[in-house]
């Protein structure tokens, strides 16, 4: 049945690109800098290769095809659906988690709405195949909204419904339930690799998505990047204004994030996947990644990343205009692991003491310097070099405070050489020098190479060491 063509809410934006140019992002996503993402559906109870287990467990011949094979059977006895009633979220506590992102200093919290696999974590009224209805029989969204939010964190979403249009045709190249009528519901349209999505599908994606918006009223929505394609286009105006004029409404800020080129610069907020940008950039953009290098949702064995390295990135991220979202994957029982709670809290710990260098401050004329250079675009954030102490990234906070980060321990001394009075990037004269999280005077001097600051012996923290550098 065709659905209801969406008609955008009245407000000060239209579904065009020149009324969209006048969009600002909001305050609260410019000042907080770093937000957790949340990877959670049935794809986590096989735990096996990543989140794309779905479309990969019917992939003739893929280590996820004769895993399946090997464990649950033949495809069209055992499909992707017969996971579902498996998911059964019984130790699931939305308090319990917005506590543990809330510690780990979290400003903002986007969990999947829907992912790729077409199951709707939330309560869905245009399908039966959602978490109210199904597996955990709960609102999974719904209760997040409400435990993020009563504990002062902003509440967003993720919808990556574009790409099921594609995503579970495998199961079309043999014998499986992705063919069976009962199911076309759920599986559908499993079109070939290569085909555009027809009107109806892009009615009912737009459809969907606002129905997200009026039901939960969240401040960030996060697309994945299937929506660049040309037949989304009118689709993405249209949704843009939606959300605009509804967070115009209730008064309440709101941002789209997109990869490529899907919104033009300007319009709403730019993301790189498990990347970064090697330069400050003029618009405020963000880098999405993951706590473990081999997922986004639970798998085992989970390749974690190191608190340092997520940390680095934090401060490398925020000196060139960004923010950081960090994904966690929990299980299907409910829990966060054991792994991901221990980098979460150890992130945390690191902003109690540092946090002033990375909240609500902006940009200082350069973004760093030191010979570590982080490398541009998508799926590049494991292939730096560690971070040296010679690596420094400045963040500003007004005219007279600037924030210097060694990204890594130096033996006794350092010398920032981007606050050389010879080069006249710093203007006027240094006031004061502290080491946030120290109780130890430093030790200091404003010379024409740069300044120069002795440290104390012992580090306050067990990475990246902030300076606040005051002027006169």
């Amino acid at each position: 049945m065709p659905v209801k063509p969406v008609v955008v809410p009245n407000g000060p934006f239209e579904a065009t690109w020149e009324s969209l140019l006048s969009y600002s992002p909001p305050e609260w996503y410019v000042d907080g800098k770093f937000g957790i993402f949340i990877h959670w559906g049935p794809y986590c109870v096989p735990a096996f290769g990543n989140e794309w287990y779905p479309r990969q467990m019917y992939q003739q011949g893929s280590a996820e095809f004769e895993h399946h094979l090997k464990t649950y059977g033949p495809h069209d006895q055992f499909g992707y659906k017969d996971f579902i009633p498996m998911f059964r979220a019984e130790k699931f506590d939305a308090g319990k988690w917005a506590d543990l992102f809330a510690k780990a200093g979290a400003r903002f919290v986007v969990p999947v709405a829907e992912h790729h696999d077409g199951f709707a974590m939330y309560d869905s009224g245009f399908s039966k195949w959602c978490a109210t209805k199904m597996g955990p029989k709960r609102d999974i969204i719904g209760e997040l909204a409400a435990a993020i939010r009563e504990r002062g964190m902003v509440f967003g979403v993720s919808t990556h419904r574009a790409e099921h249009w594609w995503f579970m045709n495998g199961g079309m190249k043999f014998p499986s339930d992705v063919q069976d009528p009962r199911y076309a519901e759920f599986y559908g349209p499993a079109a070939p690799d290569g085909s555009m999505p027809d009107a109806a599908f892009l009615e009912d994606w737009l459809a969907r998505t606002c129905e997200i918006v009026d039901k939960y009223r969240p401040q960030l929505v996060w697309f994945d990047w299937w929506i660049e394609n040309a037949v989304f286009k009118p689709y993405l105006k249209r949704f843009a204004a939606y959300l605009y004029n509804r967070g115009w409404e209730w008064g309440l800020g709101t941002a789209i994030n997109y990869k490529n080129d899907a919104f033009p610069p300007g319009t709403a907020v730019w993301d790189i996947e498990r990347g970064g940008l090697s330069k400050l950039h003029p618009f405020f953009w963000q880098t999405d990644t993951a706590v473990a290098k081999n997922s986004w949702g639970y798998v085992e064995p989970m390749d974690y990343k190191t608190p340092t390295s997520i940390i680095g990135d934090l401060v490398d991220i925020v000196s060139k205009n960004g923010a950081l979202l960090l994904n966690i994957g929990p299980k299907a029982d409910g829990t966060i692991p054991a792994g991901d709670r221990e980098i979460l809290l150890a992130i945390g710990k690191w902003l109690r003491v540092n946090g002033e260098a990375i909240y609500g401050t902006r940009p200082w004329k350069v973004f760093g310097e030191g010979p570590t250079q982080s490398l541009e675009g998508h799926f590049t954030d494991t292939q730096r070099a560690d971070y040296t102490a010679q690596d420094i990234r400045f963040t500003a906070r007004g005219r007279n405070v600037l924030y210097a980060t060694l990204l890594a321990w130096p033996r006794g001394e350092v010398t920032i050489r981007s606050l050389g009075t010879g080069l006249r990037l710093y203007e006027g004269q240094v006031r004061d020098v502290r080491l946030l999280g120290s109780r130890e005077k430093v030790q200091w001097s404003h010379e024409n190479e740069g300044l120069r600051v002795k440290l104390p012996a012992k580090a306050p923290c067990e990475s990246a060491y902030c300076l606040r550098i005051e002027r006169a």
